[in-house]
């Protein structure tokens, strides 16, 4: 079980004055089965909605409900949550992602951005940058 439902739902982390618009959480819990919403979904219904990814996942966690199937395959998956797997890159996409990490991380959107650009698979890139160590940040939907 998650940390944050063991201490009080995931709602906690945005403190006690968090809220949302009710109609984007009336949204999300109709998108959401069983508890949970896929990285999938909260990016549908955030384009559905005229709204950022972030604030899907802030009405998901206020309603308590587990994100689940990152698209980067970084968390979410059953029974081991993450099913990214480390590949090398080829050339163009190793100089890529060292652009964007010149501290050793990259932000999801960083590497989407490069998925898109190279005409590559998201889980393509975020098994290179595990292959590469560089540690991917800031989730969009505020998973991690």
């Amino acid at each position: 079980m998650s940390e944050h439902r063991t201490q009080g739902g995931f709602s906690r982390k945005h403190g006690p004055d968090a809220t949302v618009d009710a109609g984007l959480k009336e949204a999300v819990a109709r998108a959401a089965r069983n508890g949970q919403l896929p990285c999938a979904v909260a990016f549908t219904v955030a384009k559905a909605r005229g709204c950022s990814p972030e604030e899907v996942g802030r009405a998901t966690d206020l309603l308590d409900l587990r994100l689940t199937k990152c698209q980067l395959g970084l968390f979410g998956y059953e029974p081991n949550a993450k099913i990214v797997k480390a590949k090398e890159p080829l050339p163009d996409l190793g100089e890529a992602i060292k652009k964007a990490s010149p501290d050793g991380r990259i932000t999801c959107v960083a590497v989407w951005g490069i998925a898109d650009r190279l005409n590559v698979g998201k889980r393509t890139v975020s098994g290179a940058c595990e292959a590469m160590g560089v540690h991917i940040k800031s989730c969009q939907i505020g998973a991690f």
